[in-house]
């Protein structure tokens, strides 16, 4: 399928610019998958996405309603095609008034992409109106077929890419958007980098492998994570290839990465961090271990350096970034960078020396 499918709005009411809104940020920061043509949520509404998420406007309005951003899009000679669920609520459940607009939506003769746990193609009053309206519900997080999932072969061992693994210490913590930075800049330098996504936002920004992680029976995600880099190896032969985190080793609820490092045997490791947190995601009562600690049980697991920090400035004195990210490199002796704010360029000339010394380079 040729990418972009269409023109899309992307529902996000009540969670723009918060962590349960973070399928939403990465739509109106960068995709391939789709022309997004506005923002609802209706806290937000009249202000520019770009702005209100980082300070740098796109021009990409933010409306009340579904209502009006679906006439805006007709008006602008440009009808949305597509109704994108850009919430990513704890525990990936629908709400009710998500499911309202939805149906709206479908009456309005747009597809749905869903990225939930809860499948709309199952709900079958709107698979029933989606049929009389001749549009497409998608569950970006229905697992496949067990008969199309694979199991860890030890494949992995015939990719000569540069593997690159962005962890996280937390979950929501900004670890895609770190890694399509990281591929898009080796990418303007003349390098072939290719990301593996692991999650269904990846999926919705045009990620061509990947996997969802969290929809997976667990026998098969370190295959289906092996199988994923093996297949962007065995079709493109890229020089890098970038491996989105989920969640942290140590998030009680979100405790991804293990499987990343096991089967996707990263050869370095660059670690997402949000200074200002003092507590995981979602769970006020759960301290989040020290950066350091973190740093060493990613170290221990996998057999392989954290090379740098990446940090996500919520919370954070605009000014104060450089000299937060100066006491990162004094306390633990890695360089740390934000990549959102000043591009990932200083990033990617710190992970060059270990294309040049350990993958012969297959660029055309």
């Amino acid at each position: 399928m040729s990418l972009p499918e269409g023109n899309a709005v992307v529902y996000c009411e009540g969670a723009f610019n918060t962590p349960n809104g973070k399928t939403a940020h990465g739509l109106v920061r960068f995709t391939e998958r789709y022309r997004v043509m506005s923002v609802v949520d209706s806290r937000h509404a009249g202000g520019d996405a770009g702005k209100i998420l980082d300070n740098k406007p796109n021009n990409l309005p933010v409306y009340d309603s579904l209502d009006r951003a679906l006439q805006a899009a007709k008006d602008s000679g440009t009808p949305a095609t597509h109704f994108v669920i850009g919430l990513a609520p704890d525990g990936g459940r629908l709400s009710a008034d998500a499911r309202t607009a939805i149906r709206k939506a479908i009456e309005s003769g747009c597809h749905v992409d869903c990225g939930l746990h809860d499948y709309l193609s199952e709900d079958p009053e709107l698979e029933r109106l989606a049929s009389e309206k001749g549009v497409l519900l998608r569950d970006v997080r229905k697992p496949p077929h067990r008969k199309h999932l694979h199991f860890f072969s030890g494949k992995i061992e015939e990719v000569l890419a540069l593997k690159i693994a962005v962890l996280g210490t937390d979950s929501a913590v900004g670890k895609r958007t770190t890694a399509w930075k990281i591929v898009q800049e080796f990418n303007g330098i003349s390098h072939r980098a290719e990301m593996i996504g692991t999650g269904q936002t990846a999926w919705m920004q045009g990620s061509k492998y990947g996997i969802i992680l969290d929809s997976l029976i667990n026998d098969f995600v370190s295959g289906e994570i092996e199988h994923a880099i093996w297949k962007a190896w065995d079709e493109v032969r890229p020089d890098i290839i970038v491996i989105e985190g989920q969640g942290s080793l140590m998030n009680p609820a979100y405790p991804g990465g293990f499987e990343i490092l096991a089967a996707g045997r990263p050869d370095v490791v660059v670690l997402q961090h949000a200074p200002a947190r003092h507590t995981y995601d979602g769970f006020p009562d759960y301290p989040m271990h020290p950066l350091a600690r973190q740093i060493q049980v990613i170290e221990l697991l996998s057999g392989r350096p954290v090379v740098a920090v990446t940090v996500n400035h919520e919370d954070l004195p605009y000014e104060q970034i450089p000299v937060i990210c100066d006491a990162i490199y004094k306390t633990i002796g890695l360089p740390a960078f934000d990549v959102l704010r000043d591009g990932a360029g200083a990033l990617v000339n710190l992970l060059s020396p270990y294309l040049k010394m350990n993958r012969p380079s297959t660029s055309v």
